[in-house]
């Protein structure tokens, strides 16, 4: 998968507070994602944050 810093995600299970869209901080062999409804930042492992990606919004840069 192509994701950068800074793209949008939808997951298939949404957050616990309602938000299934987060914004992606941080890319390595963890993914951080930020709850754009929340602000609540979740660090997921690679492999599971793909899994759960439902829809990659990009980033208009």
């Amino acid at each position: 998968m192509d994701i950068k810093v800074n793209d949008r995600v939808k997951l298939k299970k949404p957050h616990p507070c309602g938000g299934s869209i987060f914004t992606v901080t941080r890319v390595g062999m963890d993914f951080k994602l930020k709850c754009e409804n929340c602000g609540h930042e979740v660090m997921v492992p690679r492999v599971k944050a793909e899994k759960s990606i439902k829809e990659i919004i990009k980033d208009e840069d």
